[in-house]
């Protein structure tokens, strides 16, 4: 008896403290916790942009979907401040993704709610369809939407076929970029979170457009794959290239 009342115990504080910690309360802590510490870095960095006027420099390329390796999002905040763009960014459903929407909403982006699914048979289930048609009908708006090109949870750095099929369906081409920091810390995760720290050095860096033909078919997609792949592996080496460091 004495063996099960004290492993009980630390069960039921451990369930205690997980409610505690996946409530609405600490979710919004835990939000406008991290707006305030991307502020600092912000205020405490100096980052150069290229090009420095997106929108000259992309003209006709507007509306589009902007995109980046899922392990820099956290540097996300940082891109519609030098862009003046209205911008939609695709935020997961999950609980983990409330303190991301608070974020995204406190800088500047409008969100839409939904996640990529790894198995296709469970994209309705994941939200994937609603969220692929809202961010359609968002371009055909004149709004450009923002995604990470990697599926979470799978192969970091491996793009997905679910942005190629977004920019051929709205016939809207995808923007590549890559942020980084001279100051910085990795995660063991799957995709290498980046943690950007303050006083850093930066850089913003928009690669060539991407576009997928209308009309084409499982080879076109595979090779526009492929390019967006490549492209952002450009501007990410040439990102880190920009403030003297390697993306190790």
């Amino acid at each position: 008896m004495t063996v099960t009342a004290t492993t009980k115990r630390p069960r039921r504080v451990s369930n205690l403290l997980k409610r505690i910690g996946n409530s609405d309360r600490a979710m919004r802590f835990v939000g406008h916790l991290a707006v305030a510490y991307l502020h600092l870095v912000r205020a405490t960095s100096r980052i150069v942009y290229e090009p420095g006027n997106v929108v000259e420099s992309f003209g006709e390329n507007l509306p589009g979907i902007l995109t980046m390796w899922h392990g820099q999002h956290l540097m996300a905040p940082f891109v519609p401040q030098k862009t003046g763009l209205d911008i939609r960014v695709m935020v997961s459903r999950h609980r983990d993704g409330e303190i991301n929407a608070i974020v995204a909403e406190r800088f500047g982006f409008g969100t839409i709610r939904a996640s990529a699914a790894r198995d296709p048979t469970r994209v309705i289930e994941k939200g994937g369809l609603r969220g692929f048609l809202e961010m359609k009908s968002a371009l055909q708006e004149g709004v450009t939407v923002a995604m990470t090109a990697d599926v979470s949870n799978v192969i970091a750095r491996r793009a997905g076929l679910g942005i190629i099929m977004l920019a051929q369906s709205s016939g809207r081409p995808i923007l590549p970029v890559a942020l980084a920091t001279s100051r910085r810390f990795r995660l063991s995760n799957w995709d290498r979170t980046t943690f950007n720290l303050p006083f850093s050095r930066g850089a913003c860096i928009f690669g060539n457009p991407i576009w997928v033909p209308p009309e084409g078919g499982d080879e076109e997609r595979e090779g526009a794959r492929l390019a967006l792949e490549a492209e952002l592996n450009r501007v990410n080496a040439l990102a880190y290239e920009r403030i003297g460091a390697r993306d190790d």
